[in-house]
C-alpha cells in the first residue's frame, strides 16, 4: 500500500519540515522563547589574521578541495491535482533545483530529501559540466537526507570526506557551496553561528549547524565544509521572512548524514533509529528552581516506555538528564539526536541528578519496539469507519510517521474515495484517540464505531472531539 504525499503531513504534530518553495522558515521570534547559546565554546586553539598580509588570505585552497566534489541537482515530477471550479482531475509539470555532495567516488550522491522528492526524473551536473542521470537509493524524510545513484559512471568522481569528529565550534570558519536560484555553483563564506540548535520546527529528532554563510533557495543539499576542506553538514534551511538569506542558516551534521548513507549503500529500505524509550521536559527556570538547581539544565524525565532501555537501565520519573555520553542536552530534541545517530545495540551512558546527586546510568540503545510496516493496515468493512484503512499505532510505526513513538491509538493511513469513513470526514493522518472516552488499542474497536459514538480524533497535532452522525 502506497499512503497518499498529503499522509507524512497530517500525521500528529511532530517533524513536519515546514520548507516552503524558497525553503524559508518565518522567523517571528517570541521573547518566551527565545534560546540560550547551548556550548560549542571550547579550548581548542585557533589564531585570526594578525597583520595586512593574513587578511588577504583567501579561502581559494579549500574551493580547489571542496568544490569539485559539489553537484547540481535539477529534478521534474508531475504533480495530481483537480480542478477547484469544475472538480476534473488533471496533471501538472513541477519541479526543483538544488545542490549535493558525492561522497562515494562510484557516484553515490547526498542531498535533503526535499529536493527529490515525489520526483520521477533527476539529473545531476558536475563541477565540471558533465550530467548523469540519478536514482534515488534511499531517502528518509525524518532526517530530510536522501542517498542517490549517479548512472553511467565509468571513472573514479571526486568526493568530500566526512568529518563527523564533533570538533567543531562557535566562531570557526565555514564555506557554504551549493547551486542558488539555480545560477550554478556559488560559495559563501561565513562562521559556525551556533551549535547543538533543536526545536527549530524543521525537525524533532535533529541538531542543526547554523551558520551565517548565505544560504538561499537552491542551496538545499549543498556542502557546508570547515577550513580543512571537510564535510561537517548538508545545508537544508533558512530562517528568512523574504526567501532569501537573512544570516541564519541550518545544516544537517554529519555524524546524522553519516547514518543514512550507511543505511543507502547498505542495501537498507528504511534508517533504523535507535531509542532509549524516555520523554521529558526541558528544565525551565522555575522548574530548575523548584528542583533546588543552581540553573537550567537537562530535562526532567515525565514518561517511560515499559521495560525500556531507560526504564531497565535504572532512570526514574522526575530524574533529571542533564547529558548523554558526556554531551549536555537541554530538551527532547537533543536527546533524540544524541541517541538516534547510534546503532542500535551500542552502550549509552545517561547522566541523570536525582536528590540533587549526579549519577551516570549505563543503557543500551535498541530499535524502537513494534512494527513500522504500513502494508499490514486492515480495511475496515463494516460500520462509520467503512472504507478506511487502519493500523494499531506502535512506536516503531509512529516514528517512521514523523510521530510521537509514545502516542497510543488506531491511526487511519487510508480513505476510500466515495466510502462511508470519507463522508463523514474522516482523513488518512487521523489518530482515532478514544471512542466514548475509553481509549482506542484494537483495530476491533475501530470497525465497531457505530453512529451516536463520541470520538477523540489527532490531526495535524490538534485534539478534535465529535459524535458520529
Amino acid at each position: 500500500m502506497t499512503l497518499p504525499d498529503h499522509f507524512m503531513r497530517r500525521v500528529m504534530k511532530t517533524s513536519t519540515i515546514a520548507l516552503a518553495a524558497a525553503l524559508a522558515l518565518s522567523a517571528c521570534g517570541s521573547p518566551s522563547n527565545t534560546k540560550a547559546q547551548e556550548g560549542g565554546f571550547a579550548e581548542a586553539p585557533r589564531q585570526v589574521p594578525g597583520d595586512a598580509a593574513g587578511l588577504k588570505a583567501s579561502f581559494a585552497p579549500v574551493v580547489r578541495l571542496a568544490a569539485p566534489a559539489v553537484v547540481n541537482i535539477a529534478a521534474q515530477g508531475v504533480q495530481q491535482y483537480r480542478d477547484p471550479f469544475w472538480g476534473i482531475p488533471g496533471q501538472r509539470q513541477t519541479g526543483s533545483i538544488g545542490s549535493g555532495v558525492i561522497v562515494r567516488p562510484t557516484g553515490v550522491v547526498v542531498t535533503n530529501n526535499h529536493v527529490i522528492q515525489n520526483m520521477q526524473q533527476i539529473r545531476v551536473t558536475l563541477n565540471d559540466r558533465r550530467e548523469f542521470p540519478a536514482r534515488v537509493i534511499l531517502s528518509d524524510e525524518r532526517s530530510d537526507i536522501a542517498v542517490l545513484q549517479l548512472e553511467g559512471v565509468s571513472e573514479r568522481l571526486p568526493v568530500l570526506n566526512l568529518d563527523d569528529g564533533n570538533d567543531q565550534q562557535v566562531g570557526d570558519l565555514v564555506l557554504a557551496i551549493g547551486n542558488p536560484f539555480g545560477v550554478g555553483q556559488t560559495v559563501t563564506n561565513g562562521i559556525i553561528s551556533a551549535l547543538n540548535r533543536t526545536e527549530t520546527g524543521i525537525s524533532d529528532s535533529g541538531s542543526f549547524i547554523q551558520t551565517d554563510a548565505a544560504i538561499n533557495p537552491g542551496n538545499s543539499g549543498g556542502a557546508l565544509v570547515d577550513m580543512d576542506g571537510d564535510l561537517i553538514g548538508i545545508n537544508t534551511a533558512i530562517f528568512s521572512r523574504s526567501g532569501s538569506s537573512s544570516g541564519v542558516g541550518f545544516a544537517i551534521p554529519v555524524s546524522m548524514v553519516r547514518q543514512v548513507i550507511d543505511a543507502a549503500v547498505g542495501g537498507a529500505t528504511a534508517v533504523v533509529r535507535p531509542w532509549l524509550g524516555v520523554k521529558g521536559e526541558t528544565v525551565s527556570q522555575d522548574i530548575a528552581s523548584s528542583l533546588g538547581l543552581e540553573r537550567p539544565r537537562g530535562l526532567v524525565v515525565t514518561n517511560l516506555y515499559p521495560n525500556g532501555p531507560a526504564a531497565r537501565a535504572g532512570v526514574r520519573e522526575g530524574d533529571v538528564i542533564t547529558a548523554i555520553d558526556g554531551t549536555e542536552v537541554h530538551d527532547q530534541g537533543g536527546l533524540n539526536f544524541r541517541v538516534g545517530s547510534r546503532n542500535p545495540g551500542d552502550a549509552v551512558q545517561i547522566t541523570v541528578l536525582r536528590d540533587g546527586r549526579s549519577q551516570t546510568l549505563n543503557a543500551r540503545a535498541q530499535r524502537l519496539p513494534g512494527d513500522a510496516d504500513t502494508d499490514k493496515a486492515v480495511v475496515i468493512r463494516n460500520g462509520a469507519l467503512t472504507g478506511a484503512s487502519v493500523l494499531v499505532l506502535n512506536p516503531a510505526l509512529a516514528d517512521s510517521l514523523g510521530g510521537d513513538p509514545f502516542a497510543s491509538g488506531v491511526i487511519i493511513t487510508g480513505v476510500q474515495g466515495r466510502s462511508y469513513a470519507a463522508a463523514i470526514g474522516f482523513m488518512p493522518g487521523d489518530l482515532l484517540v478514544s471512542i466514548n472516552d475509553r481509549p482506542v488499542t484494537t483495530a476491533q474497536q475501530a470497525e465497531s464505531l457505530a453512529r451516536g459514538a463520541r470520538v477523540t480524533v489527532q490531526r495535524r497535532g490538534r485534539l478534535l472531539n465529535t459524535t458520529i452522525r
